[in-house]
């Protein structure tokens, strides 16, 4: 093991990596911790294990918190752009900010005014002073996030996709008493309320006009509920003020409820010092800027989105809010400006499409784009650096101002990512792409790639400082630690981001932790020469085709996502056939210029009647076929891992017809119930690798 630093304090951080870290040992074993059907015990390679019990760490929310607002010394914190017009809905093309001191007197307020409302009675009553937020990602999230911390209270983010049942199921789950909603969504909680019997307040998040308040207020009141708005709620807190109350690691900060793939949200029960070291592992090896400002455009609901702005919080940095509008994303990141955006594969595959589709034409224009990128990804590969005075000045600024001009490093998580495309948008976006691996239950931190990296695509990177990380044998699908070259196996996770366990749910808790503290994520990893992980399947998503070999289909599908014209992909196997079949969403883009080349005919991309009519066509559906399999990283998979059949459809996956989670994961049973009629139809048609060696 390499030489360890002493402790830092947390004024030091963050902290990069030292100029002779080695980035061939990303991490080290710890001696003597292999077991049979285990690994070794690994943590990071560089930096001194980070624990609630390392002298000077910070290990509470407040702490943190307040370290921020020292360094921010009464700089801007919380940016939003302003609307100017609801009819039509319009939005300034700058950011209006409060500063660090405003925000934390409007803390207080709100704080204070929770902490009355619980003290006298009028809310709780039950088993924890649980808070709920239901609203797109706004400053007044945060701002209700923030105040609930300096005041013991429990945060739980309600998703603002969530569905009747799910919504339902939590405010009971959770037992809450007020929640802090968007406009949009006090209608609902209204008229839901009678099946809500702990709701006894409803806080507009955002200020409501009086018309509004007073219609509002009224139908509150025929509902035994009162409603206020946030302005009303922050004047009651001023009147009765008190100092923010100390918390410690072992306060409870969150029941952040996961959305699952299949049956009802399960609630995780995270405390200030999950978050705190959460957020303090993810400022190492991390580059500070002057005058940074993040990007918040994933939802908050979400821990991946939540511990990121808790970083930005605890250097006193700034934070700029979207629209919410998913369709304004790139003119809401051209106004801020960031240096600092968290994305997901999803979103970064449609930045890339596009990238692409503009670049890589015929004539002059394609051919000095493509030898821009020969030479871009042939440096990245050898030094790690993606910036170059000649193509950056020719090409890729242009798609650097894309993203605002000032991005430098894009956090990525939640699914997994296509190496080619990562590589490509580092040169061609001139920003570092950091992927990471977390989940709910271990405060989305697990681990992360060094900066600057040349190989690491493709990975999720060493284990982050406060990780210890092991694999252990997963034999009913063939994954061993003793596999070679490199051990497979189910990925565990022990430090002190390790949630405490689900809210009212004993029995699951022990399933996923267990008697020596271990998480076990149920997703497959193996480890590379470097000491870098990287997820390869999930196990229970796999299956056994006909001939007896496993796939696994969410691989499947992040392979095909590189595709420009897929939209969405889902992959289904029958155990009683020999062969993959997919329902794809074409990108109408890509669909429309595919029109043009196989049936020389004139289509545009909005013309959603005649798109629809094409992707019935044979032609059109053999060659969406033909553009999947030419794909370079689809003619890795295997013959069996290919999908051989297509429905095409442009009945798009979404969280209301219940195909994805409000994270955008697919939910594989309702969508192929969905889909069913369309996929046994696949399945009816002559085997079409018959006589094929598989």
């Amino acid at each position: 093991m390499s030489a360890q630093r002493k402790s830092p304090s947390p004024a030091d951080y963050p902290i990069q990596l030292p100029p002779n870290a080695d980035y061939n040992k990303q991490s080290v074993a710890i001696p003597g911790s292999e077991r049979p059907g285990e690994s070794a015990t690994y943590r990071h390679s560089v930096f001194p294990f980070l624990t609630v019990d390392t002298p000077g760490v910070v290990t509470n929310l407040v702490d943190l918190y307040n370290e921020g607002y020292r360094r921010a010394a009464g700089g801007p914190f919380l940016g939003h752009r302003p609307i100017l017009s609801r009819k039509p809905l319009t939005f300034a093309n700058y950011h209006v900010w409060q500063s660090w001191p405003e925000v934390d007197a409007r803390r207080r307020a709100v704080g204070s005014a929770l902490h009355k409302l619980f003290q006298t009675k009028e809310l709780g009553g039950y088993q924890l002073d649980t808070v709920g937020i239901w609203s797109k990602n706004c400053p007044n999230w945060l701002l209700v996030d923030l105040a609930c911390q300096a005041y013991n209270k429990v945060t739980v983010a309600l998703y603002d996709t969530l569905g009747a049942d799910s919504v339902e199921y939590v405010i009971n789950h959770a037992d809450l008493s007020i929640v802090f909603a968007a406009p949009e969504h006090i209608p609902f909680l209204l008229a839901l309320s009678p099946k809500l019997p702990t709701l006894k307040y409803i806080v507009s998040i955002e200020a409501a006009e009086d018309d509004q308040k007073r219609v509002l207020t009224a139908w509150a009141k025929t509902r035994n509920i009162k409603f206020l708005d946030i302005v009303e709620f922050e004047e009651f807190g001023r009147a009765n003020l008190i100092d923010v109350i100390p918390a410690t690691a072992d306060t409870l900060a969150s029941i952040c409820y996961t959305s699952g793939t299949s049956g009802v949200p399960k609630g995780a029960l995270l405390s200030h010092g999950n978050l705190a070291i959460a957020a303090y592992s993810f400022l190492h090896a991390l580059e500070d800027q002057e005058g940074q400002v993040a990007m918040s455009f994933l939802p908050l609901a979400h821990i991946y989105q939540r511990v990121m702005e808790l970083t930005n919080v605890a250097i006193g940095k700034s934070i700029g809010y979207t629209t919410g509008d998913p369709l304004r994303f790139l003119e809401d990141i051209q106004i801020l400006k960031p240096h600092y955006v968290p994305l997901v594969p999803r979103v970064l595959n449609r930045v890339y499409q596009s990238a692409i589709a503009a670049g890589d034409v015929p004539g002059i224009r394609g051919a000095i784009f493509r030898a821009a990128v020969a030479a871009k990804l042939h440096n990245l590969k050898t030094t790690g650096q993606f910036t170059h005075p000649l193509w950056d000045r020719l090409v890729f600024r242009k798609i650097n101002n894309v993203l605002g001009g000032r991005v430098k490093m894009i956090g990525c998580g939640s699914a997994p990512f296509s190496k080619n495309i990562g590589d490509f948008l580092k040169i061609g976006l001139l920003a570092d792409i950091r992927e990471g691996y977390g989940m709910t239950e271990n405060g989305g931190c697990c681990t992360t790639c060094w900066p600057y990296d040349p190989t690491a695509g493709g990975t999720v990177g060493g284990p982050v400082a406060s990780a210890e990380i092991k694999l252990i044998d997963v034999p009913q699908l063939g994954y061993r630690v003793t596999d070679k070259p490199f051990p497979r196996g189910e990925l565990l996770i022990r430090g002190g981001q390790r949630f405490i366990g689900y809210y009212k749910e004993e029995a699951k808790t022990q399933e996923t932790i267990d008697a020596e503290g271990w998480l076990h994520t149920g997703d497959i990893a193996t480890l590379d020469e470097q000491g870098r992980f990287k997820i390869i399947d999930r196990v229970k998503n796999i299956m056994k085709l006909a001939q007896g070999e496993y796939v696994a289909l969410e691989n499947i599908e992040n392979v095909y996502a590189s595709v420009p014209i897929i939209a969405q992909l889902f992959v289904y196997g029958d155990s009683l056939q020999s062969y993959l079949v997919g329902v794809v969403v074409p990108d109408p883009v890509q669909l429309a210029d595919l029109v043009q080349r196989v049936l020389k005919q004139s289509v545009r991309p909005d013309d959603t009647a005649a798109l629809g009519r094409y992707v019935k066509e044979p032609r059109i559906i053999d060659a969406i076929l033909t553009e999947m399999d030419k794909e370079p990283n689809v003619r890795k998979l295997r013959g069996f891992e290919r999908i051989k059949r297509i429905h095409v459809t442009l009945d798009a996956f979404t969280v209301d017809n219940e195909c994805l989670t409000p994270t955008l994961k697919i939910r594989r049973k309702e969508t192929y119930a969905k889909f069913k009629p369309y996929i046994d139809a696949l399945y009816a048609l002559p085997d079409p690798t018959s006589g094929s060696k598989l």
